[in-house]
């Protein structure tokens, strides 16, 4: 029965092959357990603006195992393929950095957002209108925009690892390399680059858990003193559950407006540059589309609404799914496979307090210098693109924020093209975006 519902024999595959790339893409994707909790806690924050909370580690790492398992089954099951799900990287820092830390807008507010944000992806799925969408953004700034959040999130890596300070001459400078827990995350970042070259799967979780065991050693990381350190019930979901509604009435205004569409831009076109690459890897596409390509879209956008529910960012598929296709990973099964995994993960929150700062400060860093490989599609060749391109890349690291990028490249997009009297090429869309972002900069800056 399930070898059929998952068309085994079509696909060339089988039960065993079909776990392993589960178990592989899990172990690609469970650094997120880790550094999705300590990212939304702002934990290498020290200080937080007035009237502002932080997110509740514990309820964050069950709400991330519960959206990735929820978010992959659904991916799994209804879509049919080896793709795994799990709050976004870069999503999760547009929302702790910009949203909360930079707007001050309270971590409820922005769990309404990311709610809002989800129910527009799932009317759009449904009603047929992603295509003709993703055909309006124009493909250089989707691509500028994919590498300036990896420079953005490579950013904070280097904050959190203290290898980047603030200074008042220069704004940022190195830090003090020689202090035991900058070079505990630099020992982590060089672990993980010589992994990943030796093309080991899960590369990023293997380093993260040989800083941990370097830490542990050298005393920079508190020892597990038995097994209830290491496997425990899972964290209470109550300081979280259902908060995306106790400031629902708070999401209408222009600032709330920009931060939905950041959401829903960035998760969208993420979901949809993912699911193509995977499947395409996997040589499921036929006659350069995506079959199922809406049931699968529906599987992002729904785990996204599930996810805000709980207390987590904005849940999209992840890349990291082409490691378990590299093993064979041909169907669904392979997501459920992983889904479990992450719902057995549930039991090991413990290990929070041994996955510090400096151990996740890495891999923020190289899932930085991943997502930065769509600088070279951008058609650096043309000025009128260029301009809008590296103004939106460079904005967000600068400006400590995704939203920032996005609104400076789509005001200048228009800008330059027109110059170049290609103005018709422009969809009408993208000028009332600009509009949009020109008001935002006008009244909320």
């Amino acid at each position: 029965m399930l070898k059929r519902y998952f068309q085994f024999e079509e696909l060339g595959t089988n039960y065993r092959t079909e776990f392993m790339a589960g178990l592989t893409t899990f172990l690609a994707m469970a650094y997120v357990l880790f550094v999705n909790p300590s990212v939304l806690s702002l934990e290498g924050v020290e200080q937080l603006p007035e009237g502002i909370t932080r997110m509740d580690q514990g309820a964050v790492f069950t709400a991330t195992a519960i959206a990735a398992a929820i978010g992959t089954l659904l991916m799994g099951v209804l879509a049919r393929y080896p793709i795994g799900l799990a709050p976004g990287m870069g999503l999760n820092a547009f929302f702790a950095y910009t949203v909360v830390l930079g707007y001050g807008i309270p971590w409820q507010t922005a769990l309404s957002g990311v709610f809002v944000s989800g129910v527009i992806f799932i009317l759009l799925t449904l009603s047929g209108l992603r295509e003709k969408i993703i055909n309006m953004i124009p493909p250089n700034l989707k691509l500028a925009v994919g590498a300036g959040i990896g420079f953005f999130i490579a950013f904070i890596g280097f904050q959190n690892a203290g290898i980047i300070v603030g200074d008042e001459a220069t704004l940022v400078a190195l830090g003090d390399l020689t202090s035991p827990p900058v070079m505990l995350a630099i020992f982590g970042i060089v672990i993980s680059v010589i992994l990943l070259s030796l093309n080991i799967r899960g590369g990023i979780f293997y380093g993260m858990i040989i800083t941990s065991i370097v830490g542990m050693i050298f005393g920079l990381i508190s020892t597990p003193s038995g097994l209830n350190d290491i496997v425990s019930t899972p964290p209470s979901l109550a300081p979280t559950f259902g908060q995306a509604f106790v400031n629902f009435g708070d999401i209408f205004t222009l600032q709330m407006l920009v931060v939905i569409l950041t959401f829903l831009f960035v998760d969208f076109f993420d979901t949809a540059g993912t699911l193509v690459a995977v499947a395409n890897q996997a040589g499921l596409m036929k006659n350069d589309k995506l079959p199922r390509a809406g049931r699968a879209l529906f599987a992002d956008s729904a785990a996204t609404v599930v996810g805000s529910v709980v207390g987590t960012s904005t849940t999209t598929s992840f890349v990291e799914s082409s490691s378990g296709v590299a093993v064979g990973g041909r169907t669904g099964f392979a997501s459920v496979v992983t889904a479990g995994f992450f719902l057995l993960a549930l039991f090991f929150s413990p290990l929070l307090a041994v996955i510090t700062s400096e151990v996740t400060a890495p891999a923020l860093i190289i899932v930085g210098v991943l997502m930065s490989k769509a600088l070279k599609d951008i058609e650096w060749e043309r000025f009128e693109i260029a301009v809008p391109a590296f103004l939106t890349i460079i904005a967000m690291p600068l400006t400590y924020s995704i939203a920032t990028g996005i609104a400076i490249g789509f005001i200048f997009y228009p800008i330059t093209m027109i110059m170049q009297g290609r103005a018709k090429e422009i969809n009408p869309v993208i000028y009332g975006l600009s509009v949009i972002f020109v008001l935002y900069f006008i009244f909320l800056q």
